[in-house]
């Protein structure tokens, strides 16, 4: 008999292994793989079936998903290891008025954006979870704290809603054999 499959899709900054440890320690009927899904693709992943669930990056288009908000990404400024900026703790918006702004040119460019922000051209401003994955010897990153924090979120298909999926949830919020829900 063959076990059925979970197909889980995170996106970049997201390090879902604690809830796979989680998974397989409650000894689980069905296999959980973990598929990795850039930003732009997210939606997309669960429409075309290619996950079954994903860690996801608010905003997102969600009709017709279930969509269980989890957590807050603080926001994080990326400057050259030489910047001015560099020297402080944490920055504050007041900080960038005279700095240039590298500004988002698609979902998935952060890493090229680090890369240009280590070259001295400007700033990169990104969720600290990015920051640290693309994180470079010739960059630094600091909190941005008057910063919007961005959201990340489990969603799935509402059509395809069942046990397992439900079950996974309960994983990622923490529940145990011995809570409700």
């Amino acid at each position: 008999m063959t076990r059925p499959l979970l197909r889980v899709g995170f996106v970049p900054g997201v390090e879902p292994d604690r809830f796979v440890r989680r998974w397989k320690a409650g000894r689980r009927e069905a296999w959980l793989e973990l598929v990795p899904v850039p930003v732009s693709r997210q939606r997309a992943a669960l429409d075309e079936g290619e996950v079954d669930m994903c860690f996801v990056r608010l905003p997102l288009p969600t009709d017709e998903l279930h969509v269980v908000p989890l957590w807050e990404e603080r926001a994080a400024v990326v400057v050259g290891d030489e910047h001015v900026l560099s020297v402080l703790d944490e920055i504050h918006e007041e900080d960038l008025v005279e700095e240039t702004e590298l500004p988002q040119q698609d979902p998935d460019d952060a890493a090229s954006r680090v890369a240009i922000a280590a070259a001295g051209v400007g700033y990169a401003r990104m969720p600290l979870s990015l920051a640290r994955l693309h994180h470079r010897k010739d960059a630094v990153h600091r909190p941005l704290v008057d910063g919007g924090p961005t959201r990340i979120a489990l969603a799935w298909p509402r059509e395809a809603d069942d046990d397992t999926r439900q079950e996974f949830v309960g994983v990622v919020r923490g529940r145990t054999a011995r809570s409700s829900r």
